[in-house]
């Protein structure tokens, strides 16, 4: 295989397969760009997990879906409608909230106390929990209703996901030991937590586009973002005790900034295909329809004074047109 420069200020991958085929793949810049703004995405967020609680860092990951949205509507000339933008709004607002209430999470040096996590009581029993049920879900309940059940790819992804957040935690404290110059590499912890990093990853990626290539994006993405983070949350809270010497005040507003990015996430993408704007609004405050309005009125109140003036003979056969419009209005 090699690696060619082109006249259009791009890549081909060349390579001679053993019959003497010859293929080349062209990659643009642009494809290029993507593929390093990925990567670099994901080492930031790698950074962001080792370093700061993952009850902060998982609900922020609303805040990518936003500036993809964003910038779809610019360089894809996607539309962005009136829904979209208050769920851009109301995202940004649940994050601020979040980033104000955010929770301190014990402070974890080493790997023994890593460990020492890891071996809690609580924490074995709820990963001995979410185990049988992913487990359960893949073997059993997933072949029978993974086709027509949006939950249970969704659900499989979102136990594990609660596992690969604590290895990058866990990865994260591996490799700050290793740039202090400890003999990092020599604990068996680093190498269990990276090869259940690979696991819970590769199990993420896989059942994740099962249910994109099922269901409908704009339905997958609010529900798997809900299912994540909160199984994240409650693995963080169990492991990482982040939830044990929070004030009142400051559970109320996580939980608050929390459900306000949900709401925000599920407008952004259930009504991303309906073409809604400030300018199709309807509008009752021009003077003509304000005019109709109290023409009608006056024309009602001068019937009813009409009615009450009028013989019994004839009040009568008004009682029979009125009970025969209630007949019509009740059918």
């Amino acid at each position: 295989m090699h690696i060619l420069r082109n006249g259009c200020g791009g890549l081909d991958c060349c390579q001679t397969s053993s019959n003497g085929v010859h293929s080349c793949l062209r990659l643009s810049d642009g494809f290029l760009l993507f593929i390093s703004s990925v990567g670099a995405g994901e080492v930031a967020n790698f950074a962001a997990y080792a370093f700061a609680p993952a009850t902060l860092v998982t609900p922020l990951g609303a805040l990518s879906v936003l500036v993809s949205a964003i910038l779809s509507s610019y360089f894809l000339n996607e539309r962005l409608n009136l829904h979209g933008k208050i769920g851009c709004l109301l995202s940004i607002l649940g994050s601020t909230v979040m980033v104000i209430h955010a929770p301190k999470e014990e402070e974890i040096e080493t790997l023994n106390e890593m460990s020492h996590k890891l071996g809690d009581p609580g924490f074995v029993v709820f990963a001995t929990f979410v185990v049988i049920v992913a487990l359960i879900f893949i073997f059993v309940v997933g072949p029978r209703h993974g086709q027509t059940n949006i939950l249970v790819y969704i659900t499989i992804c979102s136990v594990i996901g609660a596992f690969s957040v604590s290895c990058v935690k866990g990865l994260g404290i591996a490799i700050k030991e290793l740039l202090a110059g400890k003999p990092v590499l020599q604990h068996p912890l680093a190498w269990i937590l990276l090869l259940s990093l690979v696991v819970c990853v590769s199990t993420q990626i896989n059942y994740l586009n099962r249910a994109l290539d099922i269901f409908n994006t704009s339905i997958v993405t609010p529900i798997y973002y809900v299912f994540f983070t909160t199984s994240v949350l409650t693995c963080s809270a169990i492991l990482f005790k982040e939830w044990q010497d929070m004030p009142v005040d400051d559970v109320i507003g996580t939980l608050s900034g929390f459900f306000t990015i949900i709401v925000g996430i599920f407008l952004l993408h259930a009504f991303k295909d309906v073409s809604f704007s400030l300018a199709s609004l309807p509008v009752s405050f021009r003077k003509d329809e304000k005019a109709m309005n109290g023409n009608l009125s006056n024309m009602y109140e001068v019937l009813n004074n009409n009615e009450e003036d009028l013989p019994c003979g004839i009040e009568h056969t008004g009682e029979n047109i009125s009970r025969r419009n209630g007949n019509l209005t009740s059918f």
